[in-house]
C-alpha cells in the first residue's frame, strides 16, 4: 500500500505557485478582481443574505447574482458601476471607488 503525502491547502499551494515569476506577476494583475469579490462576499455574509435574496433586492435573478460573484473570480467581465451599486444596496451598503497613486518601480 503506498500513502500518499499530506493534501496542501489552497494557501500552501498558491503561496508555492507564487515563486514563479509568471505566475506571480499574472496573480498581482487579477488582485483588484479578487479584492472586490471577497468585499462582495463579505458584505452578503455580513447582510445575512442569499444570492437568491440579493438578486431578488436587485430586482434580478439568483443566477445574475450568481455570474455576477464567478465573472469576478476568474475576469471573465467587469461588471458596470450601475450593477455594482444595485449589488451594494441590495446588501446594505454604499458603493465608494478609490484611485490610489501607482507604486513606483
Amino acid at each position: 500500500m503506498t500513502t500518499r503525502p499530506p493534501s496542501k491547502t489552497h494557501r500552501q499551494m498558491v503561496a508555492e505557485w507564487r515563486k514563479d515569476p509568471e505566475f506571480a506577476a499574472a496573480y498581482a494583475e487579477l488582485e483588484p478582481e479578487y479584492a472586490l469579490l471577497k468585499e462582495l462576499l463579505e458584505a452578503r455574509r455580513r447582510a445575512g443574505l442569499t444570492q437568491a435574496e440579493v438578486a431578488e433586492r436587485m430586482g434580478t435573478k439568483a443566477p445574475a447574482v450568481t455570474r455576477l460573484e464567478t465573472a469576478l473570480a476568474d475576469s471573465r467581465h467587469s461588471p458596470s458601476l450601475s450593477t455594482l451599486k444595485k449589488y451594494a444596496e441590495a446588501v446594505g451598503c454604499k458603493l465608494e471607488i478609490h484611485l490610489v497613486p501607482a507604486k513606483s518601480s
